[in-house]
């Protein structure tokens, strides 16, 4: 008999791309490319190839787990309709559970922009993991830059690969906030979730309608209360 998979998450895995000798993996330098002579080309900053090491899917072990666990709740596989529900499942989960690579691309903040830059209303989708239940929503997020700029669609990104595991949203909002602050070491960052869960709309307490806001505070944003309010006023959680 085929053993279940162990389903856990994994950090994710950062790797730089063609960066200069000596740079740590697990960081990009802020610090902007120095400048040079007009016949003298800038050297490129090198991005970061960001994955997620998913320790061995093995979607044949998936497929009987969730046979067996449908039989015993009671739910038939062998009719025509049904047959093919385990190995559905199995990769279904295999799919919430797999983030797409991304290259973290940065560039020089050459004209020292030092106001806020947001990003509102992405939106996501997740496991709780105390349920396997779906949660969903939409995530604001924001920052104040520092040396460096991000290009837009990083910060979709970045939500997207710490949103494909078992999560608890507290979890995620601080993971996305942290996660920010390191690689791109700007003056503050920002990060407000608002998501349904379906473990307590669709089962439970059936709460329907209910959402649940969570918020991280980085730097500025956190110590200064102008700056504060403007990113909530922003995200429109203030209203």
């Amino acid at each position: 008999m085929t053993s279940e998979p162990q389903l856990r998450a994994q950090p994710p895995l950062i790797t730089p791309i063609a960066g200069p000798p000596g740079q740590h993996p697990h960081f990009t330098p802020t610090a902007p490319p120095p400048r040079s002579r007009k016949d003298s080309p800038v050297a490129p900053h090198a991005p970061l190839r960001v994955v997620n090491e998913t320790d061995g899917v093995d979607l044949e072990a998936a497929e009987e787990a969730a046979r067996r666990f449908l039989h015993a709740l009671g739910i038939r596989t062998d009719t025509e309709s049904t047959q093919g529900t385990p190995g559905r499942m199995a990769r279904a989960y295999a799919e919430l559970f797999s983030p797409r690579a991304f290259d973290l691309t940065t560039f020089p903040n050459d004209e020292g922009y030092d106001e806020l830059v947001l990003a509102r209303s992405i939106p996501f989708r997740s496991v709780c993991e105390h349920h396997l239940l779906p949660f969903v929503g939409t995530a604001h997020v924001g920052y104040l830059p520092g040396q460096r700029i991000l290009g837009l669609s990083k910060l979709a990104r970045v939500v997207e690969h710490f949103a494909c595991r078992p999560q608890v949203q507290e979890r995620l909002t601080k993971q996305i906030g942290d996660w920010l602050q390191l690689h791109l070491d700007p003056k503050g960052v920002g990060v407000v979730i608002e998501a349904e869960h379906t473990c307590m709309t669709l089962r439970g307490v059936q709460a329907t309608g209910s959402t649940t806001v969570t918020s991280t505070l980085l730097g500025l944003l956190r110590r200064d209360q102008r700056s504060r309010s403007e990113f909530l006023a922003l995200t429109r959680i203030a209203s």
